[in-house]
């Protein structure tokens, strides 16, 4: 039995580990960075060890300042959470060569399925439907233009290495081919030092579908069903639910083989994401596969009620799988929404500042997932979610309600966010259809944005109620006239302004 974790993360997830580690009687080392002095996962660890400044690299990404708070601090295993360094082989390696346990999948099948190009020959071997595609370690651009042309336009160039929608490239004919291959490796080069790129189809109005894999060290994989996760803007999740209105039975079965078989093919333990692009026909093919706990997790967990988190600390305690395939069954629907500090009215830029107020939603089959706090800053230097939103209920209307009512009891101020954009997506007919595909947001987002607000209105609020703090209660409570009211806001002479 493991005793003590550090959890090499922040936010959301280092309190969603911190909560497994509660239920399993394993202490918890959290890590921060001076911007997180105060943040809600080092108050509710057991430990909080302060590691550097800000700006990732020198914090949350520093491999080696890591391992030695978790040796300084007696650990026993490391668990990376998702992002950062949680698909980095190299840390795994440093970590199972310092003599603790990683709370992950091995270094090896990272390794192998972090390269997108390998992972496509690797699932091709194994029987796994692959995308027509061009790979190729060098190629003349005679090659590139006849192996475009045999895949067919619109394709896409991919970078080999990385992710989150980085070095990605859709081309609808010969002339754009070569300006985005130099592009998406330029692009590839910056944001994974590997300037590789693949000519892939493009299968138009996708579906993108995940299957949730587990593998123990004892021979035993399963998968946990589908998830979908086809309403993204810029090839960036946005809303997730399980089951996907597009599988029957029989894809789902399908499906599930061909995610175990991918698993199975690089020698994976611990819990894993194959994604696949599927069609409306119900033909679909491999895209990549995350070595570790994604985002969108919940869901899973709502129509399984299992604890993957748990049951990563039990796989990699040795443990064998409580349950086979057989045992394990899809209950109910569940949808995730991810609220950001963005603004959608401008390019969905993030919108640094602090949230004065956050009161989440309540009550039966809702649950938050949140690392934030009133008065918890949004910086720049890391990704700038709020909360994960997930709702659970009888069937998929039943949830897509429940959803609509959670949305609306948030509130959160002091920041923009994507509250209304997210509304008006979850209660749009395509997405209550079922109709959404992966270009769908980007292709129709000026439809799909609410109205923006009356900034005349709010700025008349915000001045009123900034300039009134400070003012006794017994003048507001009586109302004197603004001529004797030096806190009336009708009395200023200097301007203000709204960011």
């Amino acid at each position: 039995m493991l005793k003590k974790c550090l959890i090499a993360n922040r936010g959301e997830i280092a309190v969603r580990i911190i909560g497994a580690c509660r239920e399993l009687g394993i202490e918890s080392v959290a890590v921060y960075s001076s911007a997180d002095a105060n943040a809600q996962h080092t108050q509710l660890a057991d430990y909080a060890v302060w590691i550097g400044e800000p700006a990732p690299s020198a914090s949350y990404l520093n491999s080696q300042t890591l391992l030695d708070v978790a040796l300084e601090q007696g650990c026993d295993c490391v668990h990376p959470g998702y992002g950062f360094l949680s698909e980095s082989a190299d840390f795994a390696q440093l970590v199972i060569d310092a003599g603790l346990i990683w709370v992950g999948p091995p270094p090896d099948a990272i390794r192998q399925m972090g390269v997108k190009t390998t992972a496509r020959s690797l699932m091709a071997s194994a029987g796994v439907p692959i995308v027509p595609g061009f790979q190729a370690e060098t190629a003349t651009d005679t090659e590139w233009i006849a192996q475009a042309e045999r895949i067919g336009y619109p394709i896409m160039v991919k970078a080999s290495g990385g992710g989150g929608g980085k070095g990605i490239r859709v081309v609808t004919s010969s002339d754009e081919l070569f300006d985005s291959i130099q592009s998406a490796q330029r692009e590839a080069k910056q944001a994974f030092n590997d300037p590789r790129v693949f000519l892939e189809r493009y299968i138009e109005n996708g579906r993108h579908i995940e299957i949730q894999v587990l593998a123990d060290t004892h021979g035993n994989t399963v998968h946990l069903f589908e998830r979908e996760c086809s309403a993204q803007r810029r090839h960036q999740k946005i809303i997730e639910e399980s089951p996907s209105p597009i599988v029957d039975a029989t894809m789902r079965g399908q499906m599930g083989e061909s995610a175990v078989a991918a698993a199975q093919a690089v020698g994976y333990t611990n819990a894993g994401t194959v994604e696949f692009i599927a069609t409306d026909a119900g033909d679909y093919y491999f895209l990549e596969m995350n070595t570790r706990l994604q985002v969108e997790h919940p869901v899973t967990e709502m129509v399984t009620g299992l604890d993957l988190v748990v049951l990563q600390f039990q796989i990699a305690s040795g443990d064998t799988l409580p349950f086979t395939q057989a045992n394990l069954k899809q209950t109910g629907h569940a949808i995730e929404c991810r609220i950001y500090a963005e603004d959608p009215h401008n390019q969905f830029l993030p919108a640094i500042g602090t949230v004065q107020t956050f009161v989440p939603p309540t009550g039966n089959g809702v649950r938050v997932d949140s690392g934030i706090q009133s008065g918890d800053e949004i910086t720049i230097h890391y990704d700038p979610m709020i909360a994960k939103l997930i709702v659970y209920d009888r069937d998929r209307d039943a949830a897509i309600r429940r959803m609509l009512n959670a949305l609306e009891q948030t509130v959160i101020l002091g920041t923009t966010t994507n509250l209304d954009f997210l509304k008006a997506l979850v209660d749009h007919s395509v997405f209550r259809e079922g109709r959404i595909h992966t270009r769908y947001i980007d292709d129709n987002l000026e439809s799909l944005l609410p109205d923006a607000p009356d900034l005349d209105d709010i700025a008349l609020i915000i001045a009123a109620l900034h300039d009134m703090q400070g003012k006794p209660q017994a003048m507001i409570a009586t109302g004197e006239s603004s001529d004797r009211d030096p806190y009336s806001p009708w009395n200023r002479t200097d301007s203000f302004r709204i960011r």
